[in-house]
């Protein structure tokens, strides 16, 4: 399974005005991370986006963004974005910045 290299370059591009990132191959993907903690993950599907448990039900109210599901089972607290979600810029850096409050938020690794 390959990742959209293209997103990623996108996504790498909003994430370095930080200083405390890296990326990571993970789940057949580039996870990007924040002091050690995933915020977000390019997959051949979209976007994973960490959101946390708090705001996870409004956050798959939102277009384009549904249940993440790796294992057979909904992993709470993430959500996968869809193509179409990402296509404008600005619509990329709103789920990106949404990931990384959360990731924020969580002690460093």
């Amino acid at each position: 399974m390959a990742y959209d290299e293209s997103l990623a370059a996108r996504v790498e591009a909003i994430l370095s005005e930080r200083s405390d990132v890296a990326a990571r191959k993970m789940f057949g993907g580039l996870a990007f991370m924040l002091s050690g903690n995933m915020c977000c993950c390019v997959t051949d599907k979209g976007l994973m986006v960490r959101v946390g448990t708090e705001d996870y039900a409004a956050a798959l109210t939102l277009p384009h963004a549904g249940l993440m599901d790796v294992t057979g089972r909904p992993m709470r607290g993430w959500v996968l974005v869809e193509p179409a979600g990402l296509a404008s810029g600005a619509g990329l850096r709103e789920w990106v910045e949404r990931g990384a409050d959360y990731a924020a938020t969580l002690s460093p690794k």
